[in-house]
């Protein structure tokens, strides 16, 4: 019988590093994609180098592979993403590929938001491709909020969205489900995965201030159009399915606290 061979693309990012380390531990013959620089290979995980924009490297890549979990995305350049997607799934369709399990985020088929918007038309591509597949949205990485809190808090007052509820769920976490999900059958949309607990912004703001040790005022600003409409309508948060563990005040005790 052969391996599943699994391939994860954006393998250097936040979640593709976890990703990574999980899969590590199944056993399995596992591939990484990065788009520049190829990394040693290590035990179970050969890296290779394709560019997702352009198409170039990637049937080579994918060349062999039965399960892709596609965690690249670029959020700086977003429109960059449905090129990608199409070069991953006509690769994908050419090498056999038997399942791509896809990273996304919750709300985005409710926000009308420009990256949500890009991300929305990656799920269309993917649901339309032929390819089997699996869909799993998430909310809000510890690690993201982190890196938008620290940018924030150079200014004198770190603005947030007023009357905007977050639900910040491990990416570890996610990481564990969409490996687990990676070596099932495709189950199309899967369940979605949301934190603990959902906070306020602000709430978050003023926490990850304190765990900094820093000094800023919060500033709440309401967000204008069908956007902010909708943040405040809670659709970032899926309560109903808070199946993470590691909580926020966690996460900063580990990473932030000074």
């Amino acid at each position: 019988m052969t391996a599943n061979v699994i391939m994860v693309t954006g393998a250097t990012g936040v979640l593709g590093r976890q990703v990574l380390e999980r899969l590590r531990r199944t056993g399995l013959p596992v591939r990484a994609m990065t788009r520049r620089t190829t990394l040693p290979d290590d035990p179970g995980v050969r890296w290779v180098t394709a560019d997702l924009t352009t198409g170039e490297g990637v049937d080579a890549a994918l060349e062999g592979v039965t399960t892709v979990i596609h965690c690249a995305s670029d959020t700086r350049r977003p429109k960059h993403d449905v090129p990608g997607w199409r070069h991953l799934l006509d690769a994908a369709k050419r090498a056999g590929v038997g399942h791509i399990v896809n990273i996304s985020i919750v709300g985005v088929d409710r926000i009308p938001y420009f990256y949500y918007k890009i991300k929305f038309e990656g799920e269309r591509l993917l649901e339309e491709s032929g390819v089997p597949w699996t869909n799993l949205r998430a909310t809000q990485f510890p690690d993201l909020l982190n890196k938008a809190f620290r940018v924030l808090s150079k200014l004198p007052v770190v603005p947030v969205p007023s009357k905007t509820a977050c639900q910040p769920v491990d990416q570890g976490e996610v990481a564990d489900r969409l490996v687990e999900l990676a070596q099932g059958e495709p189950a199309g949309q899967a369940t979605e995965i949301g934190g603990p607990k959902v906070y306020d912004a602000p709430e978050l703001a003023r926490t990850w201030l304190a765990a900094a040790g820093k000094r800023r005022f919060v500033l709440k600003v309401r967000i204008p159009g069908k956007a902010g409409a909708a943040f405040r309508a809670g659709y970032l948060t899926t309560p109903r399915h808070a199946t993470g563990v590691h909580t926020w005040e966690q996460y900063l005790a580990d990473e932030v606290r000074r």
